[in-house]
């Protein structure tokens, strides 16, 4: 857009130093024809779209008097301080302002600008505590949230209770189970719990031999143990019988993993 001669828009809004977004201090203005829309700043602006600060000046300026009336530039400025701890104008345009603005820049610097637009309008929005408190519907309904979510929450832990007490019960429990009578605590099938076991990782068949063996990683995790007893054969001769056992750690493991639903024995 040209540059407008002087009026007593330039007057009351002068180019600020180029280059400066991201230099200065903190805005110490925002207004806007709706104060409680979101707006850009012509600092941002200048900095998405990589053009100098007083360009975009120039350039929203022009385009507001056009929109508005030169009577109506005002309502869109602000200012901030600078680095050098001046005083400087600048502009917070609304969305349409601002997608009408910049939608004679190039294809790269519109899509930068609508992009951000669309994080400024994702983000959720922050209530301002004082008038929340002074708000009674707002109050009210943060007071019942707040109630619902603690009952929600009371809920969901007396219902935990009880397999909690169940797993602390077992973990802190002392000696092992075979694995038809850990399958019983489960309370599932002692064939489902063999082929639960075999297939991740915990025992195996020894090539020729009889009877499970623990994987040295399940044992060495406290979760198996073998058991070793002596047996009497008929003809009077000794053998020796190793038992893979689940101790109560891995029993604990087990109702947490186990993916058929277990209920934990009383």
């Amino acid at each position: 857009m040209p540059e407008s001669t002087d009026t007593p828009i330039e007057q009351f809004l002068k180019p600020a130093a180029p280059n400066d977004f991201g230099q200065d201090i903190i805005d110490t203005t925002r207004s806007g024809p709706d104060g409680g829309q979101p707006t850009m700043p012509s600092r941002e602006i200048a900095a998405l779209t990589s053009k100098r600060h007083d360009h975009v000046m120039r350039d929203a300026r022009a385009m507001l008097a056009e929109l508005h009336g030169d009577g109506a530039v005002p309502k869109f400025g602000g200012s901030y301080i600078g680095q050098d701890g001046t005083t400087r104008p600048c502009l917070h345009l609304p969305k349409r302002e601002t997608l009408i603005l910049v939608s004679g820049y190039n294809v790269g610097m519109r899509a930068t600008i609508i992009d951000r637009w669309q994080e400024l309008e994702q983000a959720s929005p922050t209530v301002d505590p004082i008038l929340a408190l002074n708000d009674l519907t707002t109050l009210r309904a943060s007071l019942l949230n707040n109630v619902e979510e603690r009952m929600k929450l009371a809920q969901e832990l007396a219902a935990a209770a009880p397999k909690l007490e169940a797993f602390d019960r077992i973990a802190s429990a002392e000696g092992s189970l075979c694995i038809t009578d850990a399958a019983k605590s489960l309370q599932v099938r002692p064939k489902s719990l063999f082929d639960f076991l075999r297939a991740h990782g915990w025992i195996y068949q020894p090539h020729g031999g009889r009877g499970d063996i623990a994987y040295a990683t399940k044992l060495q995790q406290g979760l198996m143990e073998h058991k070793t007893t002596t047996a009497h054969r008929s003809d009077g001769s000794e053998k020796i019988i190793t038992q893979a056992r689940i101790t109560p750690k891995g029993l604990t493991r087990l109702a947490q993993e186990f993916p058929s639903p277990v209920k934990l024995a009383a």
